[in-house]
């Protein structure tokens, strides 16, 4: 390969997986040879051959150039395989996925008998609960937005601040928490003990004997991990727009496809990958980087007491006995731990907040760490007005003001809009077993 100048588009093209014809076309104007021209080809053959090869006619149909088309086919495909998690050992498993998922809504847990999982995380509203703030068991608002479990399987760090690692070393903390469900190893073992259904998948998903103390909990956690992992959000109107620009020519019904989406919509969509970048951080399927930034947005808790965000999650995160680097880990190398070996807490990490996805959006209001944006035309309004001020003093480099009129908002609420099903995500059925059909029919067994 020469050391000519690579189009900014191929590399995402290459990430996306598009139709080898554009590829070809973007890696012969960047002066580099494919496998199919022969290495006495002159440059500029090479190149006017690239200017001849025309994008596929679904984008033509659309008016998208090869860097805009390379940008929308890097959001998918959707979903994403299935990849278990390698430090619980119950990921996957039907036993452990049907277990939590009777826990979820299983308020005997809880320290009162009365709250459940589902209560914040309803199925209906993107397993998220509506709320700004949810309340806690003393009736005081918690901390942060109840976030959307939808697509969790996909995240690197969880919770609003990363102090987590894994899912289930997450879900261990609102079990603790005496503001939510606030539960220990002794109320655990007694629901398990007096339910047979839930003893037996206990079994099947951790074999015997039941364990007490916090391998209990971590068990239980690494359920309810296992069932959450379950929760991908449908598929969407985007979602057909962009596979088929990725199918291109080879799928003949690829451009009435294409023609039928949204053209309020397509606009939003190009400024979304162009000019405004959003692209930049709600990147990939999930249509999030999985990293944290200084939005703009407060970061009091309560008055007089401020919410540190990431800084304060990487420090839980170094000082959590749950996390990667822990004896509860199920990971048989140490490579799943690289990243939380390495992360480091610096000064501008305080107030910084996880990037969240955008999949499903139209469900999941209010908006932010805090719940402060109660509507989609609030977040568009917060970033076209930026106060470049309020941000960290070393300054937040992706971040300007997008100055957007009232029609570009509109088209840019229009595409985020294709980003949600028409209706709500409803949890995968739950994979045939026979370890779970036997504790079914015969739990006591």
């Amino acid at each position: 390969m020469t050391r000519s100048r690579v189009p900014r588009g191929w590399r995402a093209a290459t990430r996306a997986g598009l139709a080898p014809r554009l590829l070809a076309a973007l890696l012969t104007v960047a002066g580099c040879r494919t496998p199919d021209t022969p290495p006495t080809e002159p440059a500029t053959a090479t190149a006017a051959a690239a200017a001849a090869a025309p994008l596929p006619r679904a984008a033509l149909a659309l008016g998208l150039d090869a860097d805009e088309l390379a940008a929308i086919v890097a959001h998918g495909p959707w979903p994403p395989p299935f990849r278990p998690d390698p430090t619980n050992r119950a990921s996957g498993d039907p036993a452990a996925i049907d277990l939590g998922r009777r826990l979820f809504d299983d308020p005997r847990p809880s320290s009162d008998g009365r709250r459940r999982c589902a209560d914040c995380h309803r199925a209906e509203l993107g397993f998220a609960d509506g709320r700004a703030r949810p309340p806690g068991a003393d009736g005081r608002p918690l901390d942060r937005n109840a976030q959307g479990l939808l697509d969790a399987r996909l995240q690197r760090w969880f919770g609003w601040d990363g102090g987590a690692d894994s899912l289930w070393a997450f879900v261990l903390r609102p079990l603790a928490d005496p503001r939510e469900i606030g539960t220990d190893a002794r109320r655990l073992a007694a629901v398990l003990d007096a339910d047979p259904t839930l003893a037996c998948l206990r079994r099947a998903a951790f074999g015997d004997p039941r364990p007490s103390g916090e391998a209990l909990r971590v068990q239980v956690a690494k359920a309810l991990a296992a069932f959450i992992e379950t929760l991908d959000s449908p598929r969407t109107r985007f979602d057909a727009l962009r596979d088929a620009l990725a199918a291109g020519d080879a799928d003949p019904g690829a451009e009435a496809v294409a023609r039928a989406y949204p053209a309020d919509a397509l606009r939003g969509l190009r400024r979304f990958v162009g000019d405004a970048r959003c692209a930049a951080c709600h990147v990939g399927p999930a249509f999030t980087h999985g990293e944290f930034h200084d939005a703009g947005r407060p970061y009091m808790a309560a008055p007089g007491r401020p919410d540190p965000g990431r800084h304060g999650g990487i420090a839980a995160l170094r000082a959590d006995p749950f996390n990667r680097l822990g004896a509860w880990s199920d990971a048989a190398t140490p490579d799943a731990a690289v990243r939380t070996r390495h992360v480091m807490p610096s000064h501008r990490n305080f107030g910084e907040f996880r990037v969240p996805g955008l999949r499903a959006l139209a469900l999941t209001a209010p908006y932010g760490h805090d719940g402060s944006m109660g509507t989609l035309d609030d977040v568009i309004t917060h970033y076209s007005a930026l106060d470049t001020e309020r941000l960290h003093a070393d300054g937040e480099a992706l971040l300007r003001p997008l100055r957007l009129d009232l029609a570009a908002r509109a088209e840019l609420r229009a595409f985020l809009s294709t980003l949600s099903a028409p209706q709500p995500a409803a949890p995968a059925p739950a994979p045939p077993s026979p370890a779970v059909a036997a504790c079914l029919l015969r739990p006591g067994a």
